[in-house]
């Protein structure tokens, strides 16, 4: 029961995360956060410091002793190291507590050398096409971690180091007041050394050093290896089993930040702090269990403690020493990877990114030591997640949780997909392909990429825009979430700080290379990049052609040339994505066709490559549909549609009923948009009091509204597609100059019978009434003249069923809001004809919102739907999956 004395602004945030349960009760679970509540990013930044202690304090009623209460956590717990001659503490050695840890006489296992692994290719031999999707989101993130300033990053540093602080620190949960601060900055460290190493950006290179060097400067001023943005309290209180907002998720945070400045950047600095900082924190962890247990140590590890385990298990592949590899091994948390160990799907009810990460240390741990349990334990969790937990993103999670298996359908809200999740679920599939070769896993990450990653920027003239969660709710907006879009520097969620990682390493996981006597290379992603492959002495171009609705068929290219004199073969293998055929599938070399050989679901291609060998690929690319992650019954007819490996949302604030009728085939009511239809895309204009209004469907009724936004969901209101009637009617309307808004104005060039179709109601119409109608007919039409009122390139539309009478705003000075009318000449309301002519009277410029190439239109039950990649929507309301019925 929660008490009366909490605030409302607490029953709240609570009431919001209970809602999204499908019980409506909040789950207890030991081996995760505790209380589960507090294990939520979301809710714990919005509460105070007394109501996380009252909260705490109800969820640990149920335990017969307070475990905060040292003098009996110290009494209970029966394992401390003790010499059993004389009672007295024996000197701490990390060699023996391996050896209680493996249950043998064994010295850690020597580094594996992974023969079998595919290898990653450095980051700096990648280079993204610049007029790519993808290289317009990685310029969209430099330009973000370009604009954030070094002093405002560091300042929490500077003031717990006890430096001279100049300016003023970041809000958000970079805030000076929030525990968890700091930890935008390791994400930082991390994105610029990958995005330094991707775009070999000076000006980058120069920030992140100064950061680095501001943080190795704190860590001597302090003197004891520790190294964060907070008191190092907050770990007293992480280790007395007290409230405390997650110390070592940030701590984790910075270490890897250094390992990757270190690795991608090679600041040897970098390598020096974190050593330090695992000396600090090893000694910390071996008080814990020299004075309490091993227990005690793994029961605060249900407060979240990041990748700490990966982080450590990849600095021993560094420095070889043992103590960080055993230190690894205690953060690797056994009450959940013990579950994944005897392959049980007890996922519910964890929350889902403090888990996945120490999954992928768990990964980490199979690659160091070559236990074979704990590429299991990765393979397990990836099937069960993928199979049961997750969306046609690709993404999981609910309000940051996992709930029951394949119980997906009334899980859909505004607070699906973290997109840290996306994140480190696309590490866990990346590790099992380089290890496995298996293409599986590449489609995932193919799909969690594209419509994972690629939805939560906002790309292009807004750097620093990203979302926490992708929702998935019918009528959802990204922009209409609890959260919405995050702000440049007064957000620093941790999905900021993974969203900043993503965008700088996009071209990690194109080409993965086999290490051996005879090169090859693989190759599992679509994605313009070139590849300097230096054991073999080639550069690599790989283009895309751009794709449209119409296309049956993705074109990929790659134009290979040799930089290097050697008569040496190498081999290129290349994905058959699970989404094609190969019954019309096409390849041709320097313009012949051949036929490649098949290995598994790869081309293979063995051969001495000449300079500027081309090799063309078709992959035939159609619609599909794929049924949501419910096994029950009643919601087996709702399905998510995709175009190859593109998820199509539907353009709606709600309605998600299509209709299929009796057919078996997607493409019979799915349908794509002409391209030529863009060019019929128009925006109808009025000067009022000053303002250029638009006219604007909304809620079925046309009326007149403000200049709409880029990429709102008021440009699709303000846009229609005007065609003429007659089919043979050309050139209606013409571009003819920009007005004062930027806008090409269209001025009428005949006399043409036209149609008006709502941009988001595809086969709808406007009638006659200014209602829309799914029914086409004579009062659906209407005749498009020049304005009345003789302004140049103006129209006016004047009823089909009835002459003299017209669409009109009723008005020449009104205010947003003004609904739309239909007037006939010499009615009560307007008898001068100047006024009657000018209310008449509309500019038309070009549509306000364009198709995206890759449009179609789905037929629905009461309407039709305009379906477009989820990956290109901004603040538009879409629906994801649909009800499709007969």
């Amino acid at each position: 029961m929660i008490t009366r004395t909490m605030s409302s602004k607490y029953l709240h945030i609570i009431l919001l995360f209970a809602s999204s349960l499908l019980s409506g009760v909040l789950c207890l679970k030991e081996c995760t956060n505790i209380p589960t509540q507090l294990g939520s990013h979301s809710v714990r930044a919005q509460l105070s410091a007394e109501e996380v202690n009252a909260l705490f304090e109800e969820s640990h009623s149920h335990m017969h002793l307070t475990p905060t209460d040292e003098a009996t956590w110290m009494d209970i717990q029966p394992r401390k190291l003790l010499n059993k001659n004389n009672g007295h503490q024996e000197e701490f050695d990390w060699l023996m507590l391996y050896r209680s840890i493996k249950g043998s006489g064994l010295r850690p296992a020597s580094v594996q050398e992974g023969n079998d692994f595919l290898s990653e290719v450095s980051l700096h031999d990648v280079r993204l096409a610049t007029d790519s999707v993808y290289g317009q989101a990685q310029q969209t993130n430099l330009e973000y971690l370009l604009l954030l300033d070094v002093d405002q990053l560091v300042w929490n540093f500077r003031k717990q180091a006890g430096l001279a602080t100049p300016g003023t620190p970041y809000g958000g949960w970079e805030g000076a007041d929030v525990e968890l601060r700091g930890h935008f900055v390791g994400h930082y460290m991390s994105a610029t050394a990958k995005a330094w190493a991707s775009t070999h950006n000076e000006t980058l290179f120069t920030k992140m050093t100064s950061v680095v060097d501001v943080l190795y400067t704190c860590q001597k001023a302090i003197g004891t290896g520790y190294l964060s943005a907070f008191p190092d309290e907050l770990f007293d209180r992480f280790e007395a089993v007290k409230p405390v907002w997650a110390p070592y998720y940030t701590i984790h945070k910075i270490m890897a930040g250094l390992l990757d400045q270190y690795t991608y950047a090679g600041n040897s600095k970098a390598l020096v702090m974190l050593t330090s900082m695992a000396e600090y924190f090893s000694n910390r962890v071996k008080n814990v269990v020299q004075k309490y247990s091993i227990e005690r140590h793994y029961t605060s590890l249900n407060e979240e403690t990041g990748g700490m385990n990966d982080v450590l298990y990849r600095l021993y592949t560094i420095t070889k020493d043992e103590k960080h590899l055993i230190l690894a091994h205690l953060f690797d948390k056994p009450c959940f990877l013990g579950l994944l160990a005897v392959q049980a799907d007890s996922l519910s009810g964890f929350h889902t990114n403090t888990h996945i990460p120490v999954v992928i240390g768990a990964q980490m741990r199979y690659e160091v030591t070559g236990d074979p349990l704990y590429k299991e334990i990765g393979a397990f969790f990836m099937d069960i997640v993928n199979s049961s937990h997750a969306y046609a993103t690709g993404g999981t999670s609910v309000s940051e949780f996992w709930y029951d298996p394949k119980r997906i359908a009334d899980m859909l809200t505004t607070e699906n997909e973290e997109s840290c999740t996306t994140y480190n679920m696309l590490k866990v599939s990346r590790n099992l392909f380089r290890w496995t070769k298996e293409v599986a896993y590449a489609d995932y990450y193919e799909r969690a990429l594209i419509n994972g990653v690629l939805s939560i920027q906002k790309r292009g003239s807004q750097p620093g825009i990203m979302i926490y969660m992708l929702p998935m709710k019918p009528g959802s907006s990204k922009a209409v979430s609890y959260h919405g879009w995050g702000t440049q520097f007064n957000s620093f969620w941790c999905c900021y700080g993974t969203g900043i990682e993503s965008f700088s390493k996009l071209g990690d996981s194109i080409y993965f290379e086999q290490k051996g006597s005879s090169p090859s290379l693989y190759i599992i992603q679509s994605i313009p990049s070139t590849f300097n492959w230096k054991s073999a002495g080639l550069l690599i171009s790989q283009q895309m052609q751009p794709l449209t609705s119409t296309d049956s068929a993705l074109r990929v290219s790659f134009i290979i040339s040799s930089n290097q004199s050697n008569n040496q073969a190498s081999t290129i293998n290349i994905r058959i994505p699970s989404w094609t055929s190969l019954d019309n599938f096409k390849a041709s070399l320097n313009s012949q066709k051949f036929a490649p050989m098949l290995q598994g679901s790869f081309i293979s291609i063995t051969r001495n490559w000449a300079s500027n060998d081309n090799l063309v690929l078709e992959y035939p690319i159609s619609i599909h549909s794929e049924q949501i992650k419910d096994d029950r019954p009643e919601y087996s007819s709702l399905h998510a549609i995709f175009f190859g490996p593109y998820l199509l949302a539907g353009i709606t604030t709600g309605d998600w009923d299509a209709k299929s009728g009796n057919s078996n085939s997607v493409s019979d009511w799915i349908s794509p948009v002409p391209s030529n239809y863009n060019s019929q895309l128009i925006s109808l204009t009025q000067q009022s009091l000053n303002k250029t209004l638009f006219v604007s469907n909304s809620n079925l009724s046309l009326t007149m509204q403000d200049t709409p936004l880029a990429g709102s969901h008021s440009a699709v209101q303000a846009t229609f597609r005007i065609y003429p009637q007659d089919s043979k009617t050309k050139h209606y309307l013409v571009s003819s100059h920009k007005t004062s808004n930027g806008s090409k104005s269209k001025g009428t060039t005949t006399d043409a019978y036209v149609m008006i179709e709502p941009f988001d109601m595809p086969s709808m119409v406007v009638t006659n009434t200014l209602s829309i109608s799914n029914t086409k007919g004579s009062d659906s039409t209407f005749r498009l003249i020049p304005g009345l009122d003789g302004t140049a390139n103006s129209a006016s539309l004047e009823l089909s069923t009835k002459s003299g009478c017209y669409m009109s705003t009723g008005a020449v000075d009104y205010s947003t809001g003004q609904k739309l009318l239909v007037l006939c000449k010499g009615s009560g309301k307007l008898r001068d004809d100047a006024t009657f002519n000018r209310a008449a009277t509309f500019i038309p410029v070009d549509g306000v919102r364009q198709y995206d190439p890759l449009s179609f239109v789905a037929k629905g039950q009461k309407r039709n739907f305009l379906l477009e990649p989820l990956m290109g929507l901004k603040d538009e309301f879409y629906t994801v999956y649909f009800n499709v019925g007969a």
